[in-house]
């Protein structure tokens, strides 16, 4: 445990660079957590308190594949939600996130309250469900939260606060028996059944686990899960996204049609997921596909799917074989191919923040590095890979464009979820 005068004393700064990478400033961070440490204080009357983080999340290749249980790359990133956080003896979970009003949730209770669906209430009572239903203790605790994952940036902050969650659960009550893995599968069910979204369970995989990770779904209940290790800035780039400010409002249709299409081609097939079907069997059957569907969107983003599961696996390779301009180059082309066959760049509107940022991100990067679509699309985040000599004007013409603090610098955290001090 620690108190707001051993932040002061600099007893984190060793966590610091595990956390956030070389891209934070140190006055910055004990600032940060000082004020959340005092304001634990406020709230609870308590002098000191276990710290929690949960970083967000970052997409590196395999853009909507996960539904249909294909394969991904992405990296645990150096901005995360932290917490401060007391256990209590009556059983009552209350978390107090800054800018969100209080949640409440007696543990007495652990069945799906239909009321709270959509609400982080759901989520507590899900994931404390989850862990009882394994045979693990849970009880009551007192936490305050704060967060810089960016909200819609498709950074997944709000997987970050499930995983956090349960972190804290495993923490306190458990010695930390469960891995990372099993804190998302957790936090999943909680999300799937209490909280009533039919995610997959990248995003909280990714928040979790730490680094950069290679995850294969063709299991979905026992997802292969392999840290990869690659250093950005040693190889010269900083990787970014930018938030081009788009309204993710009446977007839903969008998002969803993705799996929708890509589950009728397989259906054609009598399977459920492309995942169940070869390329082979796909292509030799386009011409009646074509006919029967009557969608060539659906079979340009069965495309996508099939020709991603393979660069998901040769991105893994060039990791493996340090060939770094190899990766860039299939960066590139996961960009190219959810902008061309995926179609997730825009809605129908004369707002195209993202292809907008892509085109200036290919001026200025002039050849060098590489740019995609980040998450979902639509509207939302693009990632690029900067090299450090551009970096300046990289995020400075970004800013001009959409706005103050649109490009952010991330960093890949290696620590997975944790309790910190």
């Amino acid at each position: 445990m620690i108190n707001a005068k051993g932040i002061k004393e600099g007893k984190l700064h060793d966590v610091y660079p595990k956390l956030y990478g070389c891209f934070y400033e140190e006055k910055d961070m004990d600032e940060r957590f000082t004020k959340l440490m005092n304001m634990h204080t406020e709230l609870f009357k308590e002098d000191s308190a276990c710290l929690f983080s949960t970083a967000g999340r970052s997409e590196l290749g395999g853009n909507h594949t996960d539904h249909n249980l294909g394969k991904v790359l992405a990296c645990t990133i150096s901005l995360d939600t932290v917490g401060a956080v007391n256990s209590t003896d009556d059983n009552i979970v209350t978390l107090i996130s800054e800018g969100f009003p209080a949640v409440e949730v007696n543990l007495s209770n652990l069945e799906k309250v239909d009321s709270e669906e959509n609400t982080t209430d759901s989520l507590i009572r899900g994931i404390a469900r989850a862990f009882k239903d394994r045979g693990l203790t849970v009880g009551g605790f007192n936490a305050n939260t704060t967060t810089n994952v960016l909200k819609g940036s498709g950074l997944s902050s709000s997987a970050a606060i499930e995983i956090l969650c349960a972190t804290i659960f495993n923490h306190l009550y458990n010695d930390d028996k469960l891995d990372p893995v099993e804190l998302s599968i957790i936090s999943q069910f909680a999300e799937n059944v209490y909280y009533g979204k039919p995610s997959g369970l990248m995003d909280q995989i990714a928040c979790a686990k730490g680094g950069i990770v290679a995850i294969d779904f063709k299991d979905k209940s026992h997802p292969k899960v392999i840290n990869k290790h690659i250093s950005f800035d040693k190889e010269g780039y900083a990787l970014v996204i930018v938030d081009t400010k788009g309204d993710h409002a009446n977007l839903t249709s969008h998002y969803s049609s993705i799996p929708k299409e890509m589950n009728e081609v397989a259906s054609y097939f009598g399977k459920t997921y492309l995942r169940e079907i070869s390329k082979e069997q796909f292509q030799k059957a386009l011409p009646s596909l074509r006919s029967s569907l009557k969608n060539d969107r659906a079979l340009l983003r069965a495309f996508h799917f099939f020709n991603e599961n393979e660069r998901v696996d040769e991105l893994v390779d060039s990791i493996d074989n340090n060939e770094f301009d190899k990766y860039l180059k299939l960066i590139n082309e996961c960009g190219r191919s959810s902008f061309c066959y995926l179609q997730n760049l825009y809605a129908e509107t004369s707002f195209q923040g993202l292809p907008l940022a892509l085109a200036m991100s290919e001026e200025i990067l002039d050849g060098e590095g590489a740019c995609r679509v980040h998450g979902g699309g639509f509207a939302g985040t693009i990632q690029a890979y900067v090299p450090m000599g551009k970096l300046k004007k990289y995020v400075s013409e970004m800013n001009l464009i959409f706005g103050d603090n649109s490009a952010t610098v991330l960093s890949v955290r290696d620590l997975p979820t944790c309790c910190i001090a």
